[in-house]
């Protein structure tokens, strides 16, 4: 069977009832790891509130998203320092099988995949930082010095690497996430971006068992699938109401995935760890 694409879609509120940076940081670091647990390709931030400018909120969640996928021997050279980042140290680590906890040349072997930044190149040839103690050769490439790049390791003989350019999509295992940034309303960004099933959760909306069965039925068709998430204070069926819209317009499914909740409100990272966990039981993430 072939593998599913899972985008999540966070709203830019999702930091709005956290005031201090270091908590924002924090915050972005529990749904950072929630997407890795889960293994999901994409996670989508939006702007959820049509009245505010959110591009702040929208630029640093996606700063730190990216921050923390990326592996943390290429940050140095990805990541400038700058204050959104200066309480990066407190951010979980991933340990994703793209961020290896070891470093040696001595150890990697033909076919191991790596993460790679080109530190210059010739005509002929690309040095690339792969994270261990010399750099690797990339041959005959039309990439760019800086650029990020996913690699094969083709020869690996002492004290030389040789890498290719590899597609995530051969990699057997959970490569990371990617980040996209919606600054569009809600409505807009559904409407343009072609999933094949969309899920958005709740307090308000059916119980997920209540639904399950339908529910399977789309979910075992579809290749391209988006959960959306409302925010702390502002749930989805606000924040379509906010921008003129039905939501059952837009998604697909409603769902209520933490029922007969004891607490006034879920928070977004909350609702996005349960939700996950309870379609990885049932769908096999």
């Amino acid at each position: 069977m072939a593998k599913k694409h899972l985008s999540i879609a966070i709203p830019a509120s999702v930091i709005a009832d956290t005031p201090h940076q270091r908590e924002k940081t924090a915050k972005i670091g529990y749904i950072a790891r929630a997407a890795a647990i889960f293994r999901v390709d994409e996670i989508i931030v939006y702007a959820d509130n049509p009245k505010t400018n959110q591009k702040r909120e929208l630029e640093l969640i996606s700063l730190l998203l990216r921050y923390l996928e990326t592996p943390q021997y290429l940050r140095k050279r990805l990541f400038e320092l700058k204050p959104e980042l200066q309480f990066a140290g407190i951010l979980p680590p991933l340990r994703t099988p793209h961020h290896p906890q070891q470093g040696s040349i001595r150890r990697l072997r033909v076919g191991d995949y790596r993460e790679g930044v080109i530190l210059s190149k010739t005509e002929k040839a690309a040095q690339v930082d792969i994270g261990v103690e010399k750099t690797a050769v990339l041959l005959n490439t039309e990439a760019d010095v800086n650029q990020r790049l996913t690699l094969k390791i083709t020869k690996a003989n002492g004290d030389q690497v040789e890498v290719q350019i590899a597609s995530k999509a051969e990699i057997p295992e959970y490569w990371g996430y990617e980040v996209s940034v919606e600054f569009r309303p809600l409505r807009e960004f559904l409407e343009s971006r072609k999933f094949d099933l969309t899920v958005g959760t709740s307090k308000f909306a059916p119980r997920f068992q209540d639904s399950a069965g339908a529910l399977a039925s789309r979910w075992h068709k579809a290749s391209r699938i988006l959960l959306i998430f409302g925010a702390p204070t502002r749930g989805l069926f606000e924040i379509a109401k906010d921008e003129g819209v039905r939501l059952d317009a837009l998604v697909d499914f409603m769902l209520n995935t933490v029922p007969e909740q004891g607490t006034e409100t879920v928070r977004t990272e909350e609702a996005l760890l349960a939700t996950l966990a309870i379609f990885n039981e049932h769908f096999s993430l």
